[in-house]
């Protein structure tokens, strides 16, 4: 065993641990030492989100020392920043150990004299960031690993503005964290007073606040019967996700009974991510034989939403995320336009590596498209610069997020689900699909296909594997993907961007990001990042054509995911 980490087990062996981790090491020690090593060869990392890892015993893992070490120094730097009454929201999915997490986040910060505002039980990740501003809270914490696999678990930490972190305040905390080296700088308990519990009230305020999101109130009550089937994912989008679709006006909901209970080991699915097909699977078969309209799914905390739908052929299929996204930013635009609401200087919000289609949309409405770094808390910090000066209507992601009006702050699919369904009521209200819809803002805007590989580098040498392979890609820029040349080279960790035709450079006005980009000649966008979040390097595709007509609509498509392919063998992933 390598020093240093034996240095570590030998500090929980000795330290003021319990004793059922103390007889887990030791009993790993004897039947799994590779693993009780990957268990101690790090600390578990507060990044600029949180925490997030497999929960278990030891420094790299998600269990109740390292959440309780990670909330004393949060609520350390609370107090440096903060002065008189200072407030937390706390809320949990239903993942194993999410609850015993939050209680000890709460104890945490009670302890060092900060009112905690508990959920009663599980609630979306979406309803933490409004319940923050609804207290005007100066922070709070969702325990929750989003999408991840059932081994793992997280923890993440807003600000007071209801948004994850940003600079200063993400990398500050940081350090208070990392302060943090034993059990006994922790402050478990005494402050139990300090804790109010809450639900129903907050319940109520966030789904009016949903509610007051519809544009076409009129529409819905001519199609409240619109034929909706929705699955939770055994998360907590059962706890709001109907009560939205009820307060919009739907009244012909279908739950999927196999995964409505809350449940954190997902029994009927392998990865609780609404964007794979096999997660949905049991969703789109109650579709088709209901014949519903729609199907929809989000993930644990029900922050992601899934879309199905019927294509041109009558076939069920998922909408990817940037469909999913250009559709309700259209609507937005377009339906507020139709309306007589739009305001002069809306604005709507997207990441660096979502769909360009969207910036076209919005250019020829006359609204105005930023462009931010992958993460919601990008866009609520755009937002929170903006403020007063410009109206936000939509931000979302290609990660299957969207984040509709301002009262929330992150990604939520509470309130996108009641909207999708509101956008698909409308056009079955002109006898079309949202399938329809899509395939005509291609035919208008040009014909936009996009497509993510990850690649997951898992152990210690994972990270170190992730790393040279983004160095390779920095250092020696491909000059040409399918016979088209590389026009621009993109380096947000460098904050560089390069003609490769002209030798032209440039400052890239966005925060350091380790993403690279090269946009050809043209117009295909290829992107390379490291997830926050996983041990994964992540590279997402976009190339665009023109469509003549719906009726060319599968012979295009086809030609473009060829073009897509050759681009993924020549980059050799």
């Amino acid at each position: 065993m390598d020093k240093n980490i034996q240095d570590k087990i030998d500090k929980w062996l000795e330290g003021n641990y319990d004793e059922a981790s103390k007889e887990a090491i030791r009993k790993m020690e004897k039947e799994n030492p590779d693993e009780l090593a990957d268990a101690f060869y790090k600390n578990l990392e507060f990044g600029t989100g949180g925490l997030r890892g497999i929960m278990g015993i030891g420094t790299n893992r998600m269990n109740k020392y390292t959440v309780g070490m990670a909330t004393q120094g949060y609520a350390n730097y609370l107090k440096q920043c903060f002065t008189g009454e200072i407030s937390v929201a706390i809320a949990h999915d239903c993942r194993n150990n999410s609850r015993d997490f939050a209680e000890i986040t709460a104890n945490v910060f009670a302890a060092n004299g900060i009112k905690v505002y508990l959920f009663e039980s599980l609630r979306p990740t979406p309803e933490l960031s409004f319940a923050i501003r609804y207290f005007g809270c100066k922070g709070g914490v969702v325990c929750t690993a989003s999408h991840n696999p059932k081994e793992y678990n997280g923890y993440k930490a807003y600000w007071d503005d209801g948004a994850q972190m940003v600079s200063p305040h993400d990398t500050n905390v940081i350090v208070e964290v990392e302060k943090i080296t034993s059990p006994d700088d922790v402050k478990w308990s005494g402050g139990e007073s300090n804790i109010t519990i809450i639900g129903k009230e907050v319940d109520e305020a966030y789904l009016e606040m949903v509610k007051e999101l519809s544009v076409y109130p009129d529409v819905i009550k001519s199609q409240h019967d619109l034929k909706i089937v929705y699955t939770p994912i055994h998360g907590s989008g059962i706890m709001l996700v109907p009560g939205a679709l009820q307060k919009f006006g739907f009244t012909n909901v279908h739950i999927v009974k196999e995964q409505a209970e809350p449940d954190g080991n997902f029994p009927t699915v392998i990865y609780p991510n609404p964007e794979e097909k096999e997660t949905m699977s049991i969703g789109l078969k109650q579709a088709e034989q209901l014949d519903a309209d729609i199907l929809l799914g989000t993930d644990p905390d029900a922050d992601r939403v899934g879309v199905g739908v019927k294509n041109n052929k009558g076939e069920w299929i998922l909408l990817n995320g940037n469909q999913t996204a250009l559709l309700a930013f259209n609507y937005m635009i377009e339906a507020r336009k139709a309306k007589g609401i739009a305001q002069p200087n809306d604005m709507v919000v997207k990441t660096i590596v979502t769909t360009n289609m969207i910036d076209k949309i919005a250019e020829a409405n006359g609204v105005a498209c930023y462009n931010v770094l992958t993460g919601f808390k990008w866009i609520a910090s755009l937002i929170k610069e903006k403020e007063g000066k410009e109206n936000y209507i939509v931000g979302g992601e290609e990660s299957f997020g969207l984040m509709i009006g301002d009262k929330v702050r992150d990604k939520d699919s509470v309130s996108a689900v009641a909207l999708i369904c509101e956008m698909a009521a409308y056009e079955k209200n002109k006898g079309r699909t949202l399938f329809d819809k899509l395939v005509d803002l291609y035919v208008q805007y040009g014909f936009y296909k996009e497509n993510l590989i990850s690649i997951t580098k898992k152990g210690m040498n994972g990270a170190a594997e992730i790393a040279k392979m983004m160095e390779e890609d920095r250092n020696n820029p491909p000059r040409k993907f399918d016979g088209i040349e590389v026009e621009k080279f993109l380096d947000y960790e460098t904050q560089k961007g390069k003609n490769l035709i002209d030798g032209t450079e440039w400052t890239i006005d966005l925060p350091k990001s380790n993403v690279l980009q090269y946009i050809l000649h043209d117009g295909s966008v290829i992107s390379a990042r490291p997830s926050g979040t996983e041990p994964k390097i992540k590279y997402y595709f976009s190339v665009n054509t023109t469509l003549a007509g719906a009726e060319y609509f599968d012979v295009t498509e086809k030609a473009l995911d060829e073009k897509i392919k050759r681009i993924e063998k020549e980059l050799g992933v």
